[in-house]
């Protein structure tokens, strides 16, 4: 049986995060305050890059699939100021949505004992239930980064 728990909040924040990003121009996602280097598209990639290493592809048994540049511009370890070519938000919007579709039929095709197998170090104790509930709580920290760059721009206006 799956965690219908677990498949109500990826829902509901992958959800989130579509509906903020509906209204963003591509000029708005590539904006980034003087002092900081992420954007609103950054922190989209990222939240997408994040699900798909963290939830996705332990909860599929496979290797992550995004396109091969994405870690380098999106990951934990990016540095967002040297890159010189970003894809459009058009682009990772589609992708997250792609991929929000995989992650809900994931989580209801994984059984609770499928959900407390341990995942990636396993001296760390970490299940698959944990990484999906980390990545989404990633990702929902995230968005309120993309709240924020969407209040600056506004502001004044």
């Amino acid at each position: 049986m799956s965690d219908e728990t677990l498949l109500l909040l990826a829902k509901d924040v992958r959800g989130k995060t579509l509906r903020i990003l509906q209204d963003v121009t591509e000029s708005q996602a590539r904006f980034a305050p003087p002092g900081l280097n992420n954007t609103i598209l950054w922190h989209a990639g990222h939240s997408l890059v994040v699900v798909e290493a963290l939830s996705l592809a332990p909860a599929l048994g496979r290797a992550p699939a995004y396109p091969s540049d994405w870690f380098d511009k999106f990951s934990w370890t990016s540095t967002p100021a040297t890159v010189k070519e970003w894809p459009t938000l058009g682009d990772v919007k589609a992708k997250l949505a792609e991929q929000a579709e995989q992650l809900f039929g994931a989580i209801s095709a994984l059984s609770s004992s499928q959900l407390s197998q341990l995942t990636g170090d396993p001296s760390k104790g970490r299940t698959l239930r944990w990484s999906i509930l980390h990545g989404l709580h990633d990702e929902a920290g995230h968005q309120g980064e993309i709240w924020l760059l969407k209040k600056l721009q506004t502001k004044g206006k």
